[in-house]
């Protein structure tokens, strides 16, 4: 009786307990950009690599390779593959990252299979060249900027960088120039060569599309005149600016170093006004892969 009347007087909170996910419209337009990027990776590689007949590198190019050898369709390789290495090396991924890799290998798999027949025949090779790594760049960089990924290289380059210690950037050149020397096996010498330009094409192109239409520069000034180049910078660049302290080692001076990111576009007017207002300040050009934060628009 005396526990029944001590719940009857405890207040309990009603708490709603929800089983659907909340699918947001930044969640609808990520779903629309990985079916865009990879439409556009497709015709890349069905359109103009394998019309071509040059390769590509990662596990793409392993199922371009099959394709040549053995007339393996290239969609179903590539969805095999992909989701083999994910098995292996999800915990290599964020959940974010590997929630929308799920959704991306099928979907890649899928406009290979519906682009399979859609080859640009071209009498000139480099036509097929740059334009495939151009389309391949472009749907890469589509899904890598959503926070997705293709998996393939791109797990076994994260798993080199921990258990090697090797830069990421530098372990998938590394995987891709070794599938792309895998595939002298069924492509000659000149055609290898070409796709390494596909390649190097592809890449500019994601950095483009990853990084923006408009990179930033991040600019470190150590200098004499930290309140007159400060007020120049608040005024003219309308940029604001990070003091820190330092000290120089030789003269074991205090000096201030200030600190700002500026759009690239604005870094030759910022080197000018510097010089202008102290031609003995000492200057840095960082560049940036991204800025977060709302204190730069």
């Amino acid at each position: 009786m005396k526990i029944r009347k001590k719940l009857k007087e405890t207040n309990f909170e009603k708490r709603k307990i929800s089983f659907n996910p909340k699918i947001t419209q930044q969640t609808l337009i990520n779903l629309l950009t990985i079916i865009v990027g990879s439409f556009f990776f497709a015709i890349g590689v069905n359109s103009f690599m394998i019309a071509g007949n040059l390769g590509e590198g990662g596990f793409i190019g392993i199922s371009i390779i099959l394709f040549y050898a053995y007339e393996i369709p290239t969609a179903l390789s590539n969805l095999v593959l992909n989701f083999l290495i994910l098995i292996v090396g999800f915990r290599y991924l964020g959940k974010r990252a590997m929630y929308y890799t799920i959704i991306t290998i099928p979907m890649t798999s899928l406009m290979l299979w519906i682009t399979e027949d859609w080859q640009i025949q071209s009498n000139e090779i480099l036509v097929n060249t740059v334009f495939g790594g151009l389309f391949i760049g472009l749907g890469i960089g589509l899904i890598i900027r959503i926070g997705s990924t293709t998996a393939g290289t791109t797990i076994l380059a994260r798993m080199a960088n921990k258990y090697l210690d090797v830069n990421v950037s530098y372990a998938l050149l590394f995987f891709d120039l070794i599938v792309v020397a895998i595939g002298l096996t069924v492509m000659t010498l000149e055609q290898a060569l070409l796709t390494v330009i596909a390649l190097y094409i592809a890449t500019k192109v994601m950095d483009f599309i990853i990084e923006g239409m408009n990179p930033k520069k991040a600019i470190t000034i150590i200098t004499e005149k930290p309140d007159v180049l400060g007020k120049m910078i608040n005024t003219e660049i309308r940029r604001g600016i990070t003091i820190m302290d330092g000290r120089g080692f030789y003269s074991q001076k205090d000096k201030d170093i200030l600190y700002i990111v500026i759009n690239k576009s604005q870094l030759t007017r910022l080197k000018r006004l510097i010089k202008k207002y102290d031609e003995n300040a000492f200057v840095v050009v960082h560049d940036v892969n991204s800025v977060l934060g709302n204190y730069f628009i």
